[in-house]
């Protein structure tokens, strides 16, 4: 399995026009943050998690010709608003891309896409065939997933637990319960917003606590702001086996 991280940005995350901070200006092309998600090889097959606003850019720079499935945590605007260029992938595959989101994110997904999922409507429009998913694990053709329920304050979204492998973003909340799905993983990747407190988001300090509890092989931290500070700074504060993600990094497991 591979995991390449497409984005490690948020909103806050991206260089800011007219911000002038110390992060948004850094030459240090780590510093320089697409919105979250990433793409998983396994078994031959390709799945991403979450379209941002950036998925088209992300697909391109990173050369990815073939997608069999895209999972959606949750139905933020910062995680769904690509979605719109999976039309791309149904002009070269010649079929629907299926697509795995609870109850919820399908509702708001039919409000924003309502084109996409209007069986009326025209023959240029992206082409999805929808597949609930719950907090109970599924499958996309035979790879097994274990979704993790976690909380963006008071939203309850999804991680993936993918083999060795889990992904959690836009936390503040994981229950002992939830967690339990998690250990035993050898590559976590966890969200960070900042350092400071967050309404909805793990601080620099909560994240590391995180993962201290769940005692992963490895740790990356994602869904970092501009405010979190310069990569190459805060990667110097962090404990062993911890490190700050970026954009393009591979993890091979």
């Amino acid at each position: 399995m591979t995991i390449t991280l497409l984005g490690t940005g948020t909103s806050q995350g991206v260089p800011v026009i007219g911000c002038g901070c110390e992060v948004c200006i850094s030459e240090n092309p780590k510093d320089n943050r697409l919105r979250t998600s990433i793409h998983i090889e396994i078994e031959n097959k390709s799945i991403v998690i979450d379209t941002g606003p950036d998925f088209r850019q992300q697909m391109l720079r990173e050369k990815i010709t073939n997608l069999d499935a895209v999972i959606f945590t949750h139905h933020h605007k910062d995680h769904v608003a690509g979605m719109d260029d999976i039309r791309s992938f149904n002009f070269l595959q010649e079929k629907p891309m299926p697509i795995y989101a609870n109850n919820s994110t399908k509702e708001q997904l039919q409000k924003e896409f309502q084109y996409v999922f209007n069986p009326n409507g025209y023959g240029g429009a992206p082409r999805v065939l929808y597949n609930e998913i719950t907090n109970y694990p599924f499958d996309i053709e035979g790879i097994p997933i274990k979704p993790v329920e976690v909380f963006h304050h008071k939203l309850p979204i999804l991680g993936f637990r993918i083999q060795d492998f889990t992904y959690i973003t836009d936390a503040n909340y994981i229950s002992d319960e939830e967690c339990e799905k998690i250990i035993g993983s050898k590559v976590l990747v966890i969200n960070a917003l900042q350092k400071k407190p967050h309404i909805s988001h793990f601080t620099l300090d909560e994240a590391i606590q995180q993962i201290e509890k769940i005692n992963p092989g490895k740790a990356y931290l994602t869904h970092i702001s501009h405010k979190m500070g310069l990569h190459a700074e805060v990667s110097k504060q962090l404990p062993e086996n911890t490190y700050l993600a970026y954009d393009g990094l591979k993890i091979t497991l």
